[in-house]
C-alpha cells in the first residue's frame, strides 16, 4: 500500500490502492491516476517505465540526485523536476526537498528522494480544490506546483525578517560580532541557494503555461497563470534580498574600518601628546647645564612646560575630532 488515488470524471474514486493495479487503472482512459515512489530503487523505476513508456533520459534523470528545476517534453510525457524549501530560523540555512514528476495524458507519477518532500501537503490542496478535480492530471500538476511555489516562497519571506533584524545592527551603538556575521553569512548563503531552485522555475511553469493540451479547455491556464506570477515574486524577492543582504555586509565592513580608523587616530593623539613630556624631560636629563640647571627654578620650568604643551597638543587634536 502507498500513496496512490484514482480519479474518474472528476470524483476521488479510489485511494491507497497497491501500486501493482496502476497499471490495470491506467488502460482506462477516462481514469486519472497518480501514484508516488519514495526513495525507489533504479529497478522500481524502470518496472514503471515499461509500463507507462517513459524516455529513458527521463528515468535516468529521476534518479540523479543534483537536478535543476527543469520541464522536459517528450513525444508521449513530460518530465518535472522541482524543488520544495524551508527556512531554519535558528541556523539560517534553507533545506531543499527535491523531487521529480512524470506527466502523461491521464497519470502523474510523483517521485520523492526523501520525506522532506511533503506529500501529504500536495494531497491536502488536492482535497481543498476537489471542484477543480474534472481537469484531471493538470488538476493534480497544479496542486505539486503551488505546494513548490508557496514553499519558495514562505523561505524567502521567512528569510526577509532575518534580513530586516540584521539591518538594524548596521549602524547600532556597538560592534558587529562573529554571531551577526556569521547570520550574514549563512543568509547570503542560503540565498545563493534559493535562487538556484527558484530562478528556473520560472521557464518550467511558462512551458507548462504554453501547453494547450495540458491546459485542456483552458479553465486551468489562470491557475498556472497564479502560480507563475508567484514565481516571478519569489525570483524578484529572492533577487533583491540577495543585493540586501551584500550591502549589509559591504557596511559592516565599512564601519568597521571607521572604527578602527577612529581608534587608531585617538591613539596616535594621545601617543603624541605623551611623546612631548617625554622630549622635555629627556632634554633636561642631559649632562650638561642648561637654563636653571641645579635650581628649582628649572624644575619648574620644565614642569610648565609639559602641562602647556599637553594642554595645547589636547586642545588642537580635540579641535581636529581627532579625540
Amino acid at each position: 500500500m502507498g500513496h496512490t488515488r484514482l480519479y474518474r470524471n472528476g470524483t476521488l474514486e479510489a485511494e491507497g490502492f497497491p501500486v501493482a493495479d496502476v497499471s490495470e487503472k491506467v488502460k482506462d482512459p477516462s481514469a486519472v491516476v497518480w501514484f508516488d515512489m519514495c526513495a525507489p530503487t533504479e529497478e522500481d523505476l524502470h518496472a514503471i517505465s515499461e509500463e507507462l513508456g517513459l524516455h529513458a533520459l527521463a528515468v535516468e534523470d529521476a534518479l540523479q540526485h543534483r537536478q535543476r528545476p527543469k520541464l522536459d517534453v517528450y513525444d508521449s510525457h513530460m518530465f518535472l523536476s522541482v524543488y520544495a524549501a524551508a527556512f531554519d530560523g535558528e541556523s539560517g540555512q534553507v533545506r531543499i526537498a527535491p523531487a521529480t514528476a512524470f506527466i502523461t495524458k491521464n497519470a502523474l507519477v510523483t517521485v520523492r528522494q526523501s520525506d522532506d518532500f511533503s506529500i501529504e501537503e500536495v494531497v491536502r490542496r488536492w482535497d481543498e480544490g476537489a471542484s477543480l478535480a474534472r481537469h484531471g492530471v493538470a488538476f493534480l500538476l497544479h496542486g505539486l506546483l503551488d505546494y513548490v511555489v508557496d514553499s519558495h516562497f514562505e523561505t524567502v519571506e521567512a528569510m526577509d525578517e532575518q534580513v530586516e533584524d540584521l539591518e538594524g545592527t548596521v549602524f547600532g551603538d556597538r560592534p558587529v560580532g562573529p554571531e551577526d556575521q556569521r547570520r550574514t553569512f549563512e543568509l547570503r548563503k542560503g540565498l545563493v541557494t534559493l535562487r538556484r531552485i527558484v530562478m528556473p522555475m520560472r521557464e518550467a511553469v511558462n512551458t507548462l503555461l504554453r501547453r494547450n493540451g495540458l491546459n485542456g479547455d483552458g479553465e486551468m491556464t489562470p491557475y498556472f497563470q497564479d502560480v507563475y506570477d508567484q514565481v516571478l515574486r519569489a525570483t524578484e524577492w529572492t533577487e533583491s534580498l540577495r543585493d540586501l543582504v551584500s550591502n549589509i555586509r559591504e557596511t559592516h565592513l565599512t564601519m568597521q574600518s571607521n572604527r578602527m580608523n577612529l581608534i587608531m587616530k585617538r591613539v596616535t593623539s594621545w601617543a603624541a601628546i605623551i611623546a612631548v613630556p617625554t622630549l622635555i624631560t629627556g632634554f633636561y636629563g642631559q649632562n650638561i647645564p642648561f637654563p636653571g640647571f641645579g635650581h628649582a627654578l628649572g624644575f619648574w620650568a620644565s614642569t610648565v612646560l609639559i602641562v602647556v604643551a599637553s594642554a595645547a597638543l589636547y586642545r588642537v587634536f580635540r579641535a581636529r575630532d581627532w579625540l
